[in-house]
């Protein structure tokens, strides 16, 4: 089973749902703007990514922090804390298959050996 988390007014996630569709590519979607996310969870793509790639620092989310708040993200424990609490900081998607993390971000160049 496929998940793909994310939000979905996300272009990047967008894109990456209209591949799979367009490749019949069956998956469950998570939007973690609703449903939010576990510590657990990101611990699992902290694993799989490290935490420096599932935090977003490009993103909008990450920039409208306060110079504090960002100083304040040092390790993965910080992160956590950071990202639970603002989940649009999340590099998306995530994909996951079998319940482990295989993908973030999106490319057909990443998405297809992994994928298809």
């Amino acid at each position: 089973m496929l998940t793909v988390y994310g939000i979905p007014n996300c272009n990047t996630v967008k894109n990456a749902r209209a591949w799979l569709q367009e490749s019949g590519i069956e998956y469950a979607f998570h939007d973690f703007k609703k449903s939010g996310i576990t510590e657990d969870k990101l611990k699992q793509w902290f694993e799989a990514f490290g935490w420096e790639q599932v935090l977003n620092k490009k993103g909008l989310t990450w920039k409208k922090l306060s110079a504090e708040e960002q100083a304040a993200v040092k390790d993965e424990t910080s992160a956590a804390k950071m990202l639970m609490n603002n989940t649009s900081a999340i590099k998306r998607p995530v994909v996951e298959q079998n319940g482990k993390p295989v993908l973030i971000g999106f490319s057909e160049d990443s998405y297809t050996p992994v994928l298809r």
